[in-house]
């Protein structure tokens, strides 16, 4: 039996969360796995079940979730603006309430991180700036596979278009709800659209929406106003990646951009803050994340008011300590939630965790999704 360094006794108390009453401080991070049903991007029966087998977690926090046609970068992943996704959430959400578990849908604009064959009438990807994106994307091809295609350079969108996607994202926000979660979490991180605008190495404008930190923040505390006000601020929350790299993703002075954000978001009593440390790219570890990180959520930590998730690289015994240390109140784990189903009761019992399969990370069928086993 393997015996972690710290033990993880911290991570097993109990924790209230907006509405929610959580029984320990093991969250789901979200997951993109690109399995939803085709035609229309609809959760299926197999998702249901692969959140259900999870649904230990203090807290599921459902793979990112595009809030409308324009807003999807990548092959197979769900959305929530069509009644027949709202539909298949339902299965899921209900399935993962019988088991015993609490779910937070996660809202998902990738901005420029995507491809005309998603966009409506094949148009170019969306974005703050007109420039150059450093990656590529999941897309299908002519027979039908997921292969990585380049991004063309996007449009800049207009301030009707920042308007139009505020919408989006209260609807998306009220389908989720409708669809039986306990909450959203809105996507402003990993190099997506509300982290385009944040960042100054993606927003070049010059006009409310850019140059300044208040003008560059001011789309993400739009949406936050829009979505807290359609569904209450108990049960909204917001992911953020101060320090991020992923699809050239930069700021000039991230201390003080992140920090006014997160001051600003203390205007609401928001169910969570969710913040990643840079130990991730994509799905590679980084080894050349900036040093300044760790002054950087400490300052962020002492700023806010509210309920702290951390992510990024943890395991049980860096996880114990982080909470028990104060550093976060709920640790959210990735890849050890995909390989086992039942992460907590291992945690706690320090069982061995099951390896993870990365070939079926993105795509494809049951196998490496709903197989990996419980323990005996």
């Amino acid at each position: 039996m393997r015996k972690f360094t710290t033990t993880p006794q911290p991570l097993f108390q109990p924790i209230a969360v907006g509405p929610l009453q959580l029984k320990h401080r093991i969250a789901m991070a979200p997951l993109t796995r690109s399995r939803a049903g085709q035609p229309g991007d609809v959760p299926t029966q197999m998702n249901a079940e692969y959140y259900r087998q999870r649904s230990s977690a203090a807290l599921i926090i459902t793979e990112a979730t595009q809030i409308s046609r324009q807003a999807q970068g990548y092959a197979w992943t769900p959305g929530i603006y069509s009644q027949e996704q709202i539909d298949g959430w339902r299965v899921v959400a209900d399935e993962v309430h019988k088991a015993g578990g609490q779910i937070f849908m996660q809202l998902w604009h990738v901005g420029r991180v995507s491809h005309p064959s998603f966009q409506p009438d094949g148009g170019l990807p969306v974005a703050p700036t007109s420039m150059p994106v450093p990656g590529k994307t999941f897309i299908v091809d002519e027979q039908g596979n997921g292969v990585w295609g380049e991004i063309p350079d996007p449009q800049a969108l207009t301030i009707d278009g920042i308007r139009a996607i505020i919408e989006d994202y209260r609807r998306a926000a009220r389908n989720a709800i409708e669809a039986g979660m306990d909450g959203v979490e809105i996507h402003a991180g990993n190099g997506y659209l509300l982290d385009q605008f944040i960042n100054s190495a993606s927003n070049q404008r010059d006009d409310a929406y850019g140059s300044s930190i208040e003008n560059r923040s001011r789309m993400l505390l739009e949406v936050v106003a829009a979505v807290a006000a359609e569904v209450g601020a108990e049960r909204t929350a917001v992911r953020l990646t101060p320090m991020g790299r992923f699809m050239g993703m930069g700021d000039d002075t991230p201390e003080d951009t992140f920090g006014y954000l997160v001051n600003r978001l203390n205007d609401w009593s928001l169910a969570y803050l969710h913040l990643v440390e840079p130990a991730i790219v994509g799905t590679v570890r980084d080894e050349q994340f900036d040093p300044r990180w760790d002054a950087i959520i400490q300052q962020l930590r002492t700023a806010w008011h509210g309920v702290l998730i951390l992510a990024g690289g943890y395991d049980p015994a860096s996880a114990a300590r982080a909470v028990s240390e104060g550093r976060a109140d709920i640790i959210a784990f990735g890849r050890p939630f995909l390989a086992n189903p039942d992460l907590p009761r291992r945690i706690r019992e320090e069982l061995p965790l099951n390896p993870s399969d990365p070939a079926s990370f993105f795509g494809g069928d049951a196998r490496g999704y709903t197989d990996y086993p419980t323990h005996p």
